[in-house]
C-alpha cells in the first residue's frame, strides 16, 4: 500500500485562503490524497476521488465534519452532522420545503425582486455589489421563506458568517466567531413556532415536529441549517457572478444574447470559483483511497475547488466559459449530503444572472477585496463602475 504524498502547506494560511487555486493545483498534481502534517489532515484534491468519497457515507462519516471538537459536539443531532439512517429522516423534512415543486411558487417573486434590485443599481451607473446585491438579495429571500423577523432578521448575516467560520480549526478566526455562532445556536435551541411568521416554511417545520415526522426538539436544528449552511454560500456565489461577468465581458455578452445560457452560466460560476474552500469527513475505518490507506478516525478535508478544476475531468478547467454547462460540478457536494438548498440557490443565482444580462451591456470591476475565511470563500467588497445599461 502506497504512503500518501505529503505537503508542508497550511490549508488555512491567509495567503492560501485569499487565492487557493495555485495551492489546489500543486496538491492535485502531488496526488489524489495528500497528507498535511501542519493540519493533521488528509486532503482530497481530484474530481473522481472527491465524488466517490462523498458517495460513501459508511466509510466517510459526517459526524465530525468540522475541524475542531467544539463545533462537532455542538452540531450533534443535526442533519448536517449525521449519517444514514438518522440523516435520512432529518433531511426529508429539511428538503420537503426545498423541492422544485415546493419552490415553484417562489420563482416569480424571486425573479421580480432580482430584476427590481438590479435595475435600481444599474440606474445609478455604479454600485457596491456585495452589500447592495450579494448580501441584500438572499438575506431578504431567506428571511421571507423561513419567517424570520425583528432581531433575527437583523442578525442573519453575522450569524450565518460565524456559523461557517467556526467549522474551521481552532485558529483566531474560529475563536472570535464562537460567541456569535453561539447566539445563533442559543436562538435555534429556544425558538418556537410563534417566533416565525405565519405561513412560513419555519412554521411548517414545527408542524412536522408536532406530527412526529421528525424527532421532538429537532425543528430548531433544521432551521439552524437554513441560516447556518445556506446564506453565506449563496452570498459568495452571487458576488462571484458579478465579479466574473465583470472580468469577462465577452461571457456577459454571450448570456445577454442567449438567455437560455443562464443555468449553464451559473453552473460555471460555481465550478470556476467554489464558494466553499474545504469541508470535512472522518474515516470510519481504514480505507483505501487511490492506493493510499487513510486510517480509521482520520480527518479528511475535501477541496471542492481543486476537484472543480481537475483537468482529468474538465477540458481547459482554468478557463471561465459560460457555454461549458458543468452540471456535475462539486460545489453542491454529492451523495446523501448533497446541498439540500441547491434548488433555492439556483433560483436566486439564475434570477440575478438573468437580471444582469437583461439590464447591463457593460460593467467594469474597479476593486475587489476578500478577507481570509476558514470555510466560505467570498468577497468583502466589489466595486462596479462605468455601468452601461442594455
Amino acid at each position: 500500500m502506497a504512503v500518501p504524498a505529503s505537503s508542508d502547506i497550511d490549508i488555512w494560511a491567509d495567503d492560501v485562503l485569499l487565492d487557493p487555486y495555485p495551492t489546489y493545483e500543486a496538491l492535485r498534481e502531488q496526488g489524489a490524497v495528500v497528507y498535511l502534517p501542519k493540519n493533521d489532515l488528509y486532503v482530497l484534491t481530484r474530481y473522481d476521488t472527491i465524488r466517490e468519497t462523498l458517495g460513501d457515507p459508511s466509510s466517510f462519516s459526517s459526524a465530525s465534519l468540522g475541524f475542531n471538537p467544539m463545533v462537532n459536539e455542538a452540531l450533534q443531532g443535526t442533519s448536517l452532522a449525521s449519517d444514514p439512517p438518522v440523516h435520512t429522516q432529518l433531511r426529508a423534512t429539511l428538503s420537503a420545503n426545498l423541492t422544485p415543486r415546493a419552490l415553484r411558487g417562489l420563482r416569480a417573486t424571486i425573479n421580480e425582486k432580482a430584476d427590481h434590485l438590479v435595475a435600481e443599481l444599474v440606474r445609478g451607473g455604479n454600485f457596491e455589489a456585495i452589500d447592495a446585491l450579494a448580501r441584500a438579495f438572499p438575506l431578504e429571500i431567506v428571511a421571507d421563506l423561513i419567517g424570520f423577523t425583528g432581531h433575527v432578521k437583523e442578525n442573519m448575516l453575522r450569524w450565518g458568517q460565524a456559523a461557517m467560520q467556526v467549522l474551521g480549526p481552532l485558529n483566531q478566526r474560529t475563536q472570535e466567531s464562537f460567541p456569535v455562532a453561539g447566539e445563533l445556536y442559543e436562538w435555534c435551541s429556544s425558538v418556537t413556532a410563534e417566533d416565525l411568521a405565519p405561513g412560513s416554511v419555519g412554521r411548517g417545520i414545527f408542524d412536522a415536529e408536532v406530527r412526529g415526522d421528525i424527532p421532538a426538539g429537532t425543528a430548531g436544528h433544521i432551521i439552524h441549517q437554513y441560516l447556518g449552511a445556506g446564506v453565506d454560500t449563496t452570498i459568495a456565489s452571487i458576488g462571484n457572478i458579478v465579479a466574473l461577468l465583470g472580468r469577462h465581458p465577452d461571457q456577459l455578452e454571450l448570456v445577454r444574447n442567449n438567455p437560455e445560457l443562464v443555468p449553464a452560466a451559473f453552473a460555471e460560476v460555481l465550478r470556476y470559483w467554489a464558494p466553499i474552500h474545504i469541508w470535512g469527513r472522518t474515516a470510519t475505518r481504514d480505507v483505501e483511497v487511490e492506493s493510499v490507506t487513510v486510517p480509521a478516525g482520520a480527518q479528511l478535508g475535501i477541496l471542492f475547488g481543486a476537484g472543480n478544476r481537475d483537468p482529468r475531468h474538465y477540458v481547459d478547467p482554468d478557463v471561465f466559459d459560460v457555454t461549458r454547462n458543468p452540471v456535475d460540478h462539486l460545489s453542491f457536494g454529492y451523495g446523501p449530503h448533497g446541498c439540500a438548498g441547491q434548488g433555492l440557490a439556483k433560483l436566486e443565482g439564475h434570477a440575478v444572472l438573468e437580471a444582469l444580462a437583461r439590464r447591463v451591456k457593460v460593467m467594469t470591476i474597479a476593486g475587489e477585496s476578500r478577507l481570509p475565511s476558514n470555510i466560505t470563500r467570498s468577497h468583502e467588497g466589489l466595486r462596479v463602475v462605468d455601468v452601461v445599461a442594455a
